[in-house]
C-alpha cells in the first residue's frame, strides 16, 4: 500500500482529485476524514495542509505527496521532486505599490518586505546582494503596504487580480511553480512499483490534454499533402474507402494547432471531418 499525501482543500485539492478520477482511482466520499483507502488501487490518501506536507514525506509519515512546488522548495525537506504535473501553475513574485518608480532590484535595499515564502525570499535577496527586513506574515499578504506594515510583498501571483486591487504592481518575478509530485528517499521496491504504475496512469492523463483525435476524408491525389499538414504522434493512418480516390485519414493534433491544420487540410480538399476528444493516451 502506497501512502499520498494531499492538499485537504483548495484549488490543488480540486485538481488532483481530478487527476486520480482520471486515471481510474477510486476513493471513498468520506467528509472530514484523515485517511481513504482506494477501493480499486493500492493507495491510500492522507489529507494535510500544504504547508504539512514536503514534511510528512520526508519524515516517511507519507510515502509520496501531491504539492505545490513554491512549498516544497520553501520548506526545504529532505524529499525528491518525481513529476511535475502541469497544474495549479503560479509564480512567486515581488510586488510594490503601484504608485512607486521602480528602477530596479536595488530598490529593495532597506526596505521592509511581509512574505509567507521567507526561505525562498532570502535566497533570492542574497543572490541578488540586496539587505532587506523580511517580516513574515501568514494570510493577506497583500495588505501589508496598504496599512504601512511593509513596503513590498513577496507572495504567489496567478491572475494578477489581487495585486491591482490592492493598489500593488508586480516588479520581478522570482520562481515560476506548479504542482509537483514528491516523493521519500528510501521506498521499498513494492511501494516503487506501485508508484510506477501510479505515474504511468498521470502520464496517459496527461499526455491526453490539449488533444483532439480526428477522422476525415481525403482525396488521394493530395494525400501526400495532407499526411504532412497532419502533426500525428507517428504517422496518420491512412485507409482506403469504398469510393475510387478516396482515403480515410485518422491523426491526432494539438489544440494549439487545431484552427490552423482544420483550414489547410480542407483548402486540400478534406472532407467529413470529425474530430473527438481523447481521455486516455498510451505511448
Amino acid at each position: 500500500m502506497l501512502r499520498i499525501a494531499v492538499q485537504a482543500k483548495g484549488r490543488l485539492y480540486e485538481e488532483t482529485m481530478e487527476l486520480m478520477k482520471e486515471a481510474g482511482i477510486k476513493l471513498s466520499n468520506a467528509k472530514r476524514t484523515l485517511l481513504i483507502p482506494s477501493k480499486n488501487f493500492p493507495i491510500e490518501v492522507l489529507f494535510l495542509r500544504d504547508d504539512d506536507i514536503p514534511q510528512s514525506v520526508a519524515s516517511g509519515v507519507a510515502d509520496v505527496g501531491i504539492v505545490g512546488e513554491n512549498e516544497f522548495v520553501e520548506k526545504e525537506e529532505d524529499a525528491q521532486i518525481v513529476k511535475r504535473l502541469g497544474f495549479s501553475k503560479c509564480r512567486i513574485s515581488l510586488a510594490i505599490p503601484k504608485d512607486v518608480d521602480y528602477q530596479g532590484v536595488n530598490w529593495f535595499n532597506g526596505k521592509k518586505i511581509a512574505t509567507s515564502y521567507p526561505v525562498i525570499l532570502q535566497n533570492f535577496l542574497n543572490a541578488n546582494n540586496i539587505k532587506a527586513d523580511i517580516h513574515v506574515i501568514t494570510g493577506s499578504v497583500e495588505i501589508a503596504p496598504g496599512i504601512g506594515l511593509s513596503d513590498a510583498i513577496f507572495d504567489i501571483v496567478s491572475s494578477g487580480s489581487t495585486l491591482v486591487s490592492n493598489h500593488l504592481k508586480e516588479v520581478e518575478i522570482v520562481m515560476q511553480s506548479e504542482a509537483v509530485l514528491i516523493g521519500h528517499n528510501a521506498l521499498s521496491e513494492e511501494k516503487k512499483e506501485i508508484l510506477d504504475e501510479l505515474m504511468f496512469r498521470f502520464d496517459s492523463v496527461q499526455k491526453a490534454e490539449g488533444k483532439k483525435y480526428i477522422l476525415l476524408n481525403a482525396p488521394n491525389e493530395n494525400l501526400k499533402e495532407i499526411i504532412n499538414t497532419l502533426p500525428g504522434m507517428k504517422s496518420p493512418t491512412i485507409m482506403p474507402l469504398a469510393e475510387e480516390g478516396w482515403s480515410s485519414v485518422h491523426s491526432v493534433i494539438d489544440d494549439k494547432q487545431f484552427w490552423d491544420v482544420i483550414n489547410k487540410i480542407k483548402g486540400l480538399g478534406a472532407q467529413g471531418i470529425l474530430v473527438v476528444p481523447i481521455e486516455k493516451m498510451i505511448l
